[in-house]
């Protein structure tokens, strides 16, 4: 058997309670923190002394699509909070949007903004990326034609 579904991205910051502002602004709902820690965390994670708090984040629909992950112990090593969109490694998370202007002007109000433009995709979609806390940048993606959902 191979893999069967996906089920969600872990991405951790520093604070917490910015990144769920964030998202709750995007239109995603966001669970109560829980805190997990223990020998079983230390062994999946490679780390000792571990002590998490965890947020998922949701589609309105109840998928998850995040983990956000905010340590408390041990102490992370320092890294550069505004990574550009070509650094190796993960760089965005996408979404599709129903209305992606109304989105961004939700998240500018909250005092986060667009990392460029807001681009018309061949006809086909509407693109932005959005730079939130930490340096996270999330893109949406709004279809323009029927069929461009997926």
């Amino acid at each position: 058997m191979g893999l069967s579904r996906f089920v969600h991205t872990g991405v951790v910051v520093e604070d917490l309670d910015a990144a769920v502002e964030f998202f709750t602004v995007l239109g995603l709902d966001c669970s109560t923190p829980i805190t997990v820690e223990g020998e079983w965390v230390d062994r999946i994670i490679d780390l000792s002394g571990t002590r998490v708090e965890i947020v998922m984040v949701r589609l309105p629909d109840g998928t998850d699509t995040l983990e956000l992950v905010r340590f408390h112990a041990p102490p992370a090593e320092a890294g550069g909070e505004h990574a550009p969109a070509n650094r190796q490694g993960v760089r965005h998370i996408a979404y599709a949007a129903d209305d992606l202007r109304a989105v961004v002007d939700r998240v500018r109000e909250a005092g986060w903004d667009l990392v460029g433009d807001i681009v018309d995709y061949r006809g086909m979609y509407l693109l932005c990326y959005i730079r939130g806390p930490e340096g996270l940048i999330i893109e949406l993606a709004e279809p323009l034609r029927a069929g461009t959902a997926d």
